[in-house]
């Protein structure tokens, strides 16, 4: 290769323009006043010259040269490149190639060959960085099963090896196709020989380490920010050279809610846009998801541009009461697990006395949930939560590894015969099950509209809205598609605000607050809204009337809800915007 250069598309009179000059030319040889031809061959333009070509180098005088100028100003031959704002240009053996971008070419083939394995019915593959036991890995292939779709893992990289040993035993999302990578993802991403042999996928999956990124992380190391951590800081580096290697549709990522807002999380998104993907990004609760641990996360889904996904319609489960007796095991009063742990209120006296926050956090059989339980939770330290016995309050014990897992909502034979601490790591390090479940779930409905299939509910929605409701079946599953509760418009004096989220079968579903929607008759309207408006829906007398009032952008449709909901409003939203919109009140709705 003589040179390689990025060109921009402009346009002129109205057609789409390449404009070559100067160094991008001399090295394949055209100099002012030679012939050339232009030959299209498939998604490529080749420029060569030929004594008895068509086409003459131009030349254009630059302060003390003059310059080689070609101006490709047409739609027929650069029809290859419609719709893209820049083209590839390779120089080499005399010859001027124009090619689309490799980012675009990539985007193409990621696509076309998620449509093939689904019209072929091949189990998607995915792919699994940091995998520890490869419970969230597990999660989604549960998941993607709930919508329909097969799939398995196809490689895995972990940096310990005895948690791929144990995968490969324990986990059914594995094959014998699963590739093992035993190795640390930035030594495995900078070795070309390793890397040549990580297969593409579908689906690419990243718990990326969030030592770094964690609060108690940050304090305990004084670091200033996560990428500063030195052993974690900078493994976004060789994440999205796996990414890159692997060209998966579809990317899941999680990790600590402060990862969000770091430099780490800002070159992750920039890079996913420029390879092609739409990102889509939501802090997900444990509690939320009616675990009984808290644990929150971040979460990140790019999918690449052409597939629709929202993570605004990926509705939590109905609540349902828990308390930690509900998944206890049986541990006699008298077992010698039952402990006072002295040294460690002993230790949290000495805390208390120099200032410190490290308080004991300890939870009784009747306690609704507990915070995040770690992987270093068999070690018996001061901050991990323990349960009190219900007897002798002055004794506790910790979670059994089969509790850990139940408090996660991850199913127990993941744990197989793994050695006590070694089980507590595989959970603490991975996420509550039931999230990434219904995370697999959604991203498998996005690929179900895709290939124009029949998208799969979550379980029990539609359901219950069917029967509470009264509405016929395909409604119920549009409704359960997008909102956890539902009710149906009052049609005598009900106001509601909010988005319309969905539509069809002659009903409309308005967005009131998350998770929650409203149910319309699509006829009660006099001006039916559009689907995705953020509108004011008030009724008099049995008819609709819709008020497009000032809720254009995100902040004011932030406002509206937390006035619909009653709730107090930020202050910065209060001072930024309270006196540009008169907000609506919504009413009392009867179900």
């Amino acid at each position: 290769m003589d040179g390689y250069f990025i060109k921009s598309i402009g346009s002129n009179r109205g057609k789409p323009r390449v404009w070559f000059q100067g160094l991008e030319l001399e090295r394949a040889g055209f100099e002012p006043g030679q012939s050339y031809e232009v030959e299209v061959r498939g998604r490529t333009l080749i420029l060569t010259l030929n004594p008895d070509g068509s086409r003459v180098v131009t030349p254009k005088k630059v302060r003390s040269r003059t310059l080689p100028v070609i101006d490709l100003n047409s739609r027929e031959l650069l029809a290859a490149f419609d719709g893209m704002a820049a083209v590839r240009v390779v120089v080499k053996d005399g010859a001027i190639y124009v090619l689309p971008l490799a980012s675009e070419l990539k985007k193409v083939e990621r696509f076309q060959r998620l449509r093939e394995r689904m019209e072929q019915r091949q189990p998607l593959r995915i792919g699994s960085s940091s995998h520890g036991g490869g419970i969230m890995s597990h999660a989604i292939h549960e998941g993607l099963k709930r919508a329909g779709i097969a799939s398995e893992v196809r490689f895995a990289n972990e940096i310990r090896p005895e948690l791929l040993e144990h995968a490969s035993a324990y986990n059914d999302a594995w094959t014998e196709n699963t590739l093992p990578l035993a190795a640390p993802m930035q030594e495995l991403a900078f070795d070309e020989r390793g890397l040549a042999h990580v297969p593409q996928v579908e689906i690419f999956e990243v718990g990326i380490p969030c030592s770094g990124a964690s609060r108690a992380g940050r304090a305990k190391r004084g670091l200033g920010q996560p990428e500063d951590h030195p052993e974690v800081g900078h493994l976004v580096v060789p994440t999205l050279i796996l990414l890159n290697k692997a060209a998966p549709a579809i990317c899941v990522f999680e990790c600590v809610p402060l990862y969000a807002t770091s430099a780490s999380a800002s070159i992750l998104r920039t890079q996913l846009r420029e390879l092609g993907y739409t990102t889509h990004e939501r802090i997900m609760s444990g509690k939320e998801w009616g675990a009984l641990e808290n644990r929150e996360r971040w979460c990140m889904v790019a999918v690449t541009q052409g597939i629709d996904f929202d993570f605004d319609q990926l509705m939590p489960p109905d609540p349902r009461e828990r308390r930690l007796k509900d998944i206890l095991e049986s541990v006699p009063l008298d077992d010698p697990r039952w402990q006072k742990f002295e040294y460690l209120v002993d230790k949290q006296e000495r805390d208390a006395g120099k200032g410190s926050n490290f308080k004991m956090q300890i939870a009784d059989e009747d306690s609704e949930n507990v915070g995040t339980i770690t992987k270093g939770y068999a070690k018996i330290r001061s901050t991990d939560w323990k349960l009190r016995h219900p007897e002798n309050p002055e004794l506790m014990r910790l979670f059994t590894p089969v509790e850990h897992a139940r408090l996660k909502d991850a199913p127990e034979h993941l744990l197989g015969d793994a050695s006590i601490a070694l089980q507590h790591e595989m959970l603490g390090q991975s996420v509550v099950y039931n999230k990434f479940v219904d995370v697999g779930h959604h991203v498998g409905n996005s690929v179900n509209r895709l290939m124009g299939l029949a998208e799969i509910p979550m379980e029990g929605r539609a359901a219950a809205f069917k029967e509470t409701l009264g509405i016929n079946p395909e409604a119920a599953v549009l409704a359960a598609s997008v909102v956890a509760e539902l009710s149906c418009a009052d049609q005598r004096e009900g106001t509601y605000v909010g988005q319309i989220v969905a539509m069809g079968d002659g009903l409309l579903v308005q967005q009131t607050r998350d998770g929650v929607g409203v149910l319309h008759d699509a006829l009660a309207f006099r001006e039916r809204p559009a689907l995705g408006s953020v509108v004011e829906v008030q009724y008099r007398d049995g008819t609709a009337y819709v008020e497009r009032s000032k809720l254009a952008n995100a902040a004011t449709h932030a406002l509206a809800r937390f006035r619909a909901m009653g709730d107090s409003i930020p202050s910065d939203y209060a001072t930024a915007y309270d006196d540009q919109v008169a907000m609506p009140v919504q009413r009392p709705r009867m179900r």
